[in-house]
């Protein structure tokens, strides 16, 4: 089973590839962790990436493409594994449709969890987080028990410069500029939706109807 999971910043998407990884018995595998282990490796890969970060530059998918290879063709993907956030681009998704059919491996399921923009900035522009444990709450779904305090330490909570809702804003157009015509190339290919705009457990339960039948092919 080769599954490519997609959302938004803020959509759970984690949390749904934590819960597919258990369930199905398959690692998830992003590109941050893919990255970081190529560089903690010192491999030529990893090296040539450092050295563009440490310049504040972006690692291309000259680099990032292999780098999944790599990833892909370890052992305990044998049987299958999931992708968080990659294919990102359009080049990276027509990258690995000629790696998955160079190495005779079945088509992905592709699962985009698809949730409103406006209820992806109420989420993120509800949390804060305490600055001296780290532990984050929701002042909507997961308040502290008082108002701007944290339950284990009494430190005053904080908003996250990056949960600003121009920040999100921001972070939710480059995704749909860079991902969107991703997710459309999979649909062309049986890309599945869902509804993103629910309580996780809803979420797990529709993808799990989506990828049972998979185990039995």
């Amino acid at each position: 089973m080769i599954v490519l999971l997609f959302g938004p910043p803020g959509s759970g998407k984690g949390t749904q590839a934590a819960f597919i990884s258990q369930k199905f018995g398959i690692p998830s595998i992003s590109t941050g962790e893919v990255l970081r282990g190529e560089v903690k490796a010192g491999t030529e890969l990893g090296k040539a990436a450092a050295a563009i970060m440490a310049a504040g530059g972006l690692v291309g998918d000259d680099l990032i493409n292999p780098m999944v290879a790599n990833r892909l063709a370890q052992p305990d993907c044998a049987g299958g594994f999931l992708l968080d956030g990659f294919p990102r681009t359009l080049p990276q998704a027509e990258f690995l449709t000629a790696l998955l059919a160079e190495r005779r491996l079945e088509q992905p399921i592709a699962i985009h969890i698809d949730v409103p923009s406006s209820a992806i900035v109420s989420r993120i522009t509800a949390r804060r987080s305490c600055p001296v444990c780290g532990k984050i709450y929701n002042v909507i779904s997961q308040p502290p028990k008082v108002e701007g305090i944290c339950d284990l330490d009494g430190a005053a909570l904080i908003t996250r410069a990056d949960d600003t809702e121009e920040t999100v804003t921001q972070r939710l157009m480059a995704y749909e500029k860079n991902t969107g015509p991703v997710i459309a190339y999979y649909e062309k290919q049986g890309a599945h939706r869902v509804d993103g705009n629910r309580p996780p457990a809803q979420i797990q339960a529709d993808i799990e109807r989506l990828l049972s039948p998979a185990t039995v092919r």
